[in-house]
This record gives structure tokens, C-alpha cells and sequence, in this order.
């Protein structure tokens, strides 16, 4: 993991810690299964870099022979110090300062080659199983909860959802009942099961948070939800826990990995030896939770 300042809105400055960056002392588990899509494609096949129809305004579009293959990207002209690399949904973005090179750019891509394929490959899958999800989102579609796959239902006569099974430990095959009619578009049957997920992730996430301070005695200042698009978990200086809501996918194992990994940091505000063993005090044999979830990014958890 890695330490970052936050300041949002300018105001206080607020010490990071982002989960899954860094390694610890190792430990010899078997990793737990996950609930499914693996984190990095392993596809090795050429990945197209067409053009864009409309490139931006001031832009403009460049290919690059590499080892690998061609790769294209848009260049744009900046007042920056230093050539920029983004990898987006739009393919690759290159901004780099007036005075630097065509053949220092071209060169930066060469160098950098490996990385960017890498990049491109998962949104590329990220693309394809976006687009798979949109069949999930109908009567009887399937979601996962808690490690288990449950089976949206439409049509309920009810003003709040129902779910036919132990709220906790949910079985393959529960039933969710949405209150939405059959006919209800692919967007409202998404919001819908993310909002009963939220408030199933706050209910547990809240009992579990409760649980582990009185093992540990460590007291967070405040806790609550997150839709980070890079991180599971964050404990600020200030004892302030956030947990990422999509955690409420995994089984409780890795749910209650993640807390006491936060918790811990109310104590170590690093990723000392000191650290992990006040994670293994609190959680011992937490091994095989953290192996399966550096599996995954909230970016590649299905149908989010």
C-alpha cells in the first residue's frame, strides 16, 4: 500500500492508506475461492487501437511500431512538465509539453509498451463483461451476495424489496424480489439491487466493524461507504474508516479481512511488520481472504 494526501475541498489534509499495494511478510495459505472474473485478461492476442471518429479538439492521432504490435493513441500538447500515459475506455491518451519530440514520444511508447497492452487488455475485458452484464439486469438474472449467486425476481406487489433467504448467509439460488414490474428497464433493475445491496453491505459491514473493535479495542472515529473505483478500504490520520460497498460481493471472510485491515491501520499507519501482526492478532490466519481478493479491483467485480 501506498500513503496519499487527500484534500477534499481544500480543507484538511488527511493521511491515505490504499489497500493491496504493497506486500507483506509472507504467509503460505490456500486461497479461498472468489466469486468469479479473474482481475487481469490473460489473452495475448493483438489489441485493436483504432482511431476515434472525432478526436478531440486540439489533438491528434498517432501510431507507434512496437515489439508487441502498432499501437495508436491520441496526442495532445500541454503545458506539463513531463510526457502524461492514460489508459481510458477511449484507448490510449498521450499529453505530453510543446517542446518534447515526436521521437521521444514515440520512444516513451516503445519503453512503456508492456504497460500500456496491459492496460488496454483489461479494459477491454472490462468492456466485454459490461456489455455480457446487461442480461443480468432482468427477471432472473443472477447477482453475487455474500459468495453466493441470488436470482433477481420482478413483478413483487410490495413498496421494498424481499429476499427469500437468511439476510447474512445467503444460499445459491435465493430469491430477490424487486419492487419493479416485469417490464422494468436494465438501469432500474441495476439501481434497485444496488440499493439493496448498500443497505445490506451497511447493515453487515456495521455488525462486523463492531465485532472487531471489541477484539481489537481499537475505535475508528467514524466509518462509512465508498464507491472508490481503485480501493477496497482507507483509514485516514483523523481514524476515519471507509469501506468499499461492492465488498458485500465476497464471502465474509474477505469482508472481515478488509475491516481488520482498516482497523489495524487506527493503530500502524503503515505496512510495517508491526502492522501485519496487529492484522494477525485480530484475524489470525487472514492469509487466504487477502490472497483471493488481490485477485479482483472493484473495477472488474461483475455487473457493477
Amino acid at each position: 500500500m501506498k500513503c496519499v494526501n487527500s484534500t477534499p475541498n481544500g480543507m484538511n489534509q488527511a493521511q491515505q492508506l490504499e489497500l493491496f499495494t504493497a506486500d507483506p511478510d509472507p504467509i503460505d495459505p490456500t486461497p479461498a475461492a472468489p466469486p468469479q472474473t479473474p482481475k487481469e485478461p490473460l489473452a495475448t492476442t493483438t489489441i485493436a487501437t483504432p482511431c476515434p471518429p472525432d478526436l478531440p479538439a486540439g489533438s491528434r492521432w498517432r501510431e507507434v511500431r512496437t515489439a508487441d504490435q502498432a499501437i495508436g493513441f491520441v496526442l495532445r500538447r500541454s503545458r506539463r512538465k513531463s510526457i502524461g500515459l492514460v489508459v481510458s475506455d477511449d484507448g490510449l491518451q498521450i499529453t505530453a509539453p510543446g517542446w518534447v519530440s515526436l521521437s521521444q514520444i514515440d520512444a516513451t511508447i516503445v519503453e512503456k509498451s508492456r504497460w500500456i497492452l496491459k492496460k488496454l487488455r483489461i479494459q477491454q475485458a472490462r468492456r466485454e463483461q459490461l456489455a455480457m452484464a446487461d442480461t443480468h439486469w432482468q427477471d432472473g438474472g443472477t447477482i453475487p451476495y455474500l459468495g453466493k449467486r441470488i436470482v433477481i425476481r420482478l413483478g413483487v406487489a410490495s413498496d421494498g424489496w424481499l429476499f427469500e433467504g437468511a439476510p447474512f448467509t445467503p444460499g445459491d439460488g435465493d430469491v430477490l424480489r424487486l419492487p419493479l414490474p416485469h417490464d422494468a428497464d436494465r438501469l432500474r433493475v441495476r439501481d434497485s439491487a444496488h440499493a439493496w445491496l448498500q443497505r445490506k453491505a451497511t447493515d453487515w459491514f456495521g455488525l462486523r466493524l463492531a465485532h472487531f473493535q471489541g477484539l481489537s479495542q481499537l475505535q475508528p472515529k467514524r466509518w462509512r461507504l465508498s464507491s472508490a473505483t481503485t480501493r477496497w478500504g482507507s483509514c485516514n490520520s483523523d481514524g476515519n474508516i471507509m469501506l468499499n460497498w461492492r465488498l458485500i460481493h465476497f464471502n465474509s471472510a474477505i469482508i472481515d479481512y478488509v475491516i481488520v485491515h482498516e482497523i489495524a491501520h487506527l493503530k500502524e499507519m503503515n505496512h510495517s511488520k508491526d502492522f501485519w501482526r496487529e492484522v494477525e492478532r485480530i484475524l489470525p490466519g487472514f492469509g487466504p481472504a487477502r490472497d483471493a481478493l488481490r485477485q479482483y479491483d472493484p473495477t472488474t467485480l461483475p455487473l457493477i
